[in-house]
């Protein structure tokens, strides 16, 4: 994702003189305007070409599927879509005003303080596994640490005021703060997990196409002065920064949530809820760190896995197992794991699933702990 890794960063000064003189540059980017080169762009991106080839092929397999996998894909599009503007506008605000050095700056405290805030802050938001996606992508190009962020990537998807109400009301309000005070400590693992590899010396350069970016997204300086010009539209060079930044920034984290509601609409079509109750439905002593295995690769959307949830506890699911399947399921879900593998190097991809596997699973075996006890 280059603009979020090799960006350079914004001078007002340089771009008030910019302004002021047509450049050779300037009449490049006025090109870039062509309508057919938009068209070879769209059609010679990867994500593109994939999608189309798996929705012909799955049109020439099964066309009634075809026809409703388009139609999730674009009715979970519409239901992201305000979630989804807020974030790319409010990334390209940042960037304009110079917001961004700011909100780093806020971040580089103490690192304690500053994870457990951002848990905090992830399972009370009421963002979802997929609207949650472009702010933390403008949070790592603001600069701000690797460690909060994860934390609030992982505690965000699993619970929000919303989905609280529901949880009491269809399962139990026992269950619901279990599943919120889950989330939040599974947020505070990842945050600490992610600050101790720092400091071993791991995950440096977290973000895709950073080579050129000296740890940007690990340090900040903190004593630098921050000029932030809330109202950028009073200069030009940075109306251009804003629009150009909400178009690069839509159109990677867009195309990436696309391309997973279709697959998620595959996963809701073929992996039948049925199915995973035979696996996970039981009370045997693995329930636990069966129904986590079972819940990271499934999609689970949080308010679609409450009557399910429900309907295996009464078939004799323990209540840990039922927890650590949930909370699983919605760090793992498709558009969510798809957009972190977007954004991030392998290996932090990989901990991401690792932490969300270990911390769901751990917060199982305590609730099912405090049940018993």
């Amino acid at each position: 994702m280059r603009r979020l890794n090799n960006e350079i960063p914004f001078d007002p000064e340089i771009a008030e003189a910019a302004d002021d003189v047509p450049t050779k540059q300037s009449h490049e980017e006025r090109g870039n305007t062509n309508p057919l080169r938009w068209v070879s762009a769209f059609f010679g991106d990867r994500v593109v070409i994939a999608l189309i080839a798996a929705f012909i092929g799955l049109a020439l397999f099964n066309r009634g599927q075809a026809y409703q996998s388009l139609r999730f894909t674009l009715d979970s599009a519409v239901a992201i879509l305000s979630f989804f503007l807020f974030a790319i506008a409010f990334a390209g605000y940042t960037k304009a005003t110079g917001a961004d050095s700011l909100i780093a700056k806020a971040f580089s405290g103490r690192a304690v303080l500053t994870i457990v805030t951002a848990s905090l802050a992830g399972a009370l938001s009421p963002f979802c596994s997929c609207g949650v996606i472009p702010l933390i992508a403008a949070m790592l190009a603001a600069g701000v640490p690797l460690a909060p962020v994860l934390a609030f990537c992982i505690s965000s998807p699993i619970m929000d005021p919303e989905m609280f109400i529901l949880t009491a009301a269809n399962i139990s309000m026992n269950f619901a703060i279990a599943k919120t005070i889950a989330a939040i400590s599974m947020g505070l693992l990842s945050g600490f997990a992610v600050l101790g590899l720092q400091h071993a010396g791991y995950l440096r350069n977290p973000l895709k196409n950073s080579d050129g970016c000296s740890d940007c997204c690990s340090t900040f300086d903190a004593d630098a002065k921050v000029n932030v010009v809330w109202r950028f539209w009073r200069q030009p060079g940075r109306n251009s920064h804003f629009f150009n930044e909400v178009r690069d920034n839509g159109w990677f984290l867009g195309k990436w949530l696309v391309f997973a509601f279709f697959l998620e609409s595959l996963m809701v079509a073929y992996v039948p809820s049925e199915w995973i109750g035979t696996l996970v439905g039981g009370g045997s002593s693995a329930a636990i760190p069966l129904a986590t295995v079972v819940g990271i690769p499934s999609y689970l959307n949080g308010y679609a896995a409450i009557p399910l949830v429900a309907g295996l506890l009464n078939m004799g699911m323990l209540p840990g197992a039922a927890l650590a399947f949930v909370t699983a399921g919605a760090v793992s879900s498709i558009p969510a794991a798809i957009a972190v593998y977007a954004l991030v190097k392998k290996p932090v991809f990989v901990i991401y699933l690792i932490l969300g596997l270990i911390g769901s699973m751990l917060a199982g075996y305590a609730y099912q702990l405090y049940l018993v006890g």
